[in-house]
């Protein structure tokens, strides 16, 4: 006999809207949808647990009388043109919750091995200067314009180390945890930062372009600096709506590409694209980050900038579209997922008997002890 159970249909309209997955998509896998929230038909257990899988929702939720109400475990200052973006999804509320989970444990690493706190946390206010505060920063994690390396990859992978040397953990995924079928959205996050003096962690979305990714780690550091846990879309526009983010904007960009000598900046207003690209090349930085230094720097009116940046950010988008990803070696990739400090500590504590394998495994995101193994040699642990 087949058991049917009815679903509260504010709960159905919950949990698909939560998802942000296509309403087209959801009809294709689960034809009886409608009837469903309109009572003339139930699901079965089956079906039950397929939707609540397909829309990223506990199965106990489906069964409440009304919508839970979800709040990001930290201040949210995403915008789209300079609006608040909303709800967070199931893919980012997760992503904040894996991210809190390896900074309690690091945190309780940390004291035990007696580990010295991170002496910048909190020592930056928005009341200090732009120009000093992202001179502090570079000159803290010697990341000058001529320290960067020969190309986006290596100025992003040396922030990174620079940035882990000094005892922040730095994860950047583009991916839910390690599901590849759960590809996070840049349109909805960049990256966030959780402060902490001793597991200060930031969390980059890897779907961005390389480029963006630069922006968004510099700008997570400086909510390190600030001693500010937060969630932003970080991409350079003129924030009017909250002072910290403005700011941490602007001390990012600073900090990424220095204003003191703005004849580099000089451009062509009216063939912006060249320039563009060229500054974007010399700083490795994106180009929506030069184009804001462009009108920090006087080149540019407040309406030439705002009609310069949405015209730029489309051009970006575009490109990202037609970029093709040919991921990468998983003994690579994952290390970066869950940042290689993290990991090292996790798995050397594994080793040592402190931490259990099933919860280590939990963590770093995999199953098999030949993996776990495989890591314990790349990352020459032990």
């Amino acid at each position: 006999m087949t058991v049917r159970v009815a679903i509260p249909e504010p709960m159905l309209r919950w949990a698909e809207a939560r998802s942000r997955v296509s309403s087209e998509d959801l009809r294709s896998r689960f034809p009886d949808l409608d009837a469903w929230k309109e009572g003339t038909k139930a699901p079965t257990l089956k079906q039950i647990e397929r939707f609540a899988s397909a829309t990223h929702t506990p199965v106990g939720f489906l069964f409440l009388a009304e919508p839970p109400e979800e709040v990001l475990p930290l201040p949210d200052f995403r915008t789209i043109g300079d609006i608040e973006v909303g709800h967070a999804s199931p893919d980012l509320l997760e992503t904040v919750y894996l991210c809190q989970q390896r900074q309690e444990w690091y945190r309780d690493f940390a004291r035990l091995h007696r580990e010295p706190s991170v002496p910048f946390v909190g020592t930056l206010t928005t009341g200090t200067g732009v120009a000093e505060a992202a001179s502090s920063m570079r000159s803290a994690l010697s990341f000058e314009p001529a320290e960067r390396g020969a190309s986006w990859s290596e100025a992003f992978r040396l922030l990174i180390e620079a940035a882990e040397g000094q005892g922040v953990l730095v994860m950047v995924n583009g991916v839910v945890g390690s599901n590849t079928h759960r590809k996070l959205d840049p349109a909805e996050f960049r990256g966030f930062a959780l402060a902490d003096n001793l597991a200060p962690l930031i969390f980059v979305n890897g779907a961005d372009t390389t480029a963006a990714t630069i922006f968004t780690l510099a700008h997570e550091l400086v909510h390190v600096w600030l001693g500010q846990s937060a969630v932003s879309d970080a991409d350079g526009a003129v924030s009017l709506g909250n002072e910290a983010e403005r700011w941490c904007n602007e001390v990012a960009a600073e900090f990424l590409v220095p204003g003191e000598s703005p004849r580099d900046l000089v451009v062509d207003p009216q063939a912006l694209t060249p320039d563009l690209d060229r500054l974007a090349r010399d700083f490795r930085v994106s180009t929506l980050v030069v184009l804001r230094r462009i009108f920090d720097v006087g080149y540019l009116t407040p309406p030439q900038f705002r009609a310069a940046y949405a015209a730029e950010r489309e051009r970006v988008l575009s490109l990202m579209e037609e970029r093709v990803s040919t991921g990468g070696s998983f003994y690579n990739t994952q290390p970066v997922r869950v940042s290689k400090r993290f990991a090292r500590a996790l798995l050397e504590s594994t080793l040592e008997g402190q931490t259990l394998y099933r919860e280590a495994f939990r963590m770093l995101g995999f199953k098999k002890q030949a993996t776990f193994d495989e890591l314990v040699h790349r990352l020459r642990v032990g």
